[in-house]
């Protein structure tokens, strides 16, 4: 397992869309346990594949730092309900902004073992989960912020 380079804005990698897994590879399982490490390392709660320059429909997120979800192929089947608040990226080192995203999703994925499930998620892990899946589609969250990109630090003073 390793802590890899995270890609950030103004790269290209992270404006491609990126290609689904076929099957679950050893070096699939080391991008993915790659993935967790560099996270909790960079004390995130989500990570997309192409943040650490790979361009595969792969994401992982923890939200509580005990239980990660590893996602293969997710795409988000159902969503409703708002929620607007402040959101970073490990991409976009520094910087934060406000953003509207929906306040519930149910999404399917591929867990780390190619088997299906479905998750249902509100607040933060809905965040998550819509800021990540927009990783792999090219997406960061700074072409949602609503008004001005602000400096981290100066909303941690604010709060």
């Amino acid at each position: 397992m390793a802590i890899r380079n995270v890609r950030e804005m103004g790269e290209d990698v992270l404006n491609k869309k990126c290609k689904e897994v076929k099957e679950i590879t050893p070096r699939v399982s080391e991008l993915i346990d790659d993935m967790l490490d560099t996270m909790y390392d960079a004390s995130g709660v989500g990570l997309a594949a192409p943040q650490v320059g790979i361009l595969k429909r792969i994401v992982v997120i923890d939200v509580t730092g005990e239980d990660p979800y590893v996602m293969v192929n997710p795409k988000i089947v159902e969503q409703s309900g708002e929620q607007t608040g402040y959101e970073a990226c490990l991409s976009v080192p520094g910087k934060t902004g406000v953003v509207t995203r929906p306040n519930y999703v149910k999404a399917i994925a591929y867990n780390e073992k190619m088997e299906q499930y479905e998750i249902e998620a509100t607040e933060l892990l809905a965040r998550a989960i819509c800021h990540e899946l927009d990783h792999l589609d090219g997406h960061l969250y700074v072409e949602k912020v609503e008004g001005a990109l602000m400096n981290s630090e100066d909303v941690e003073e604010e709060e």
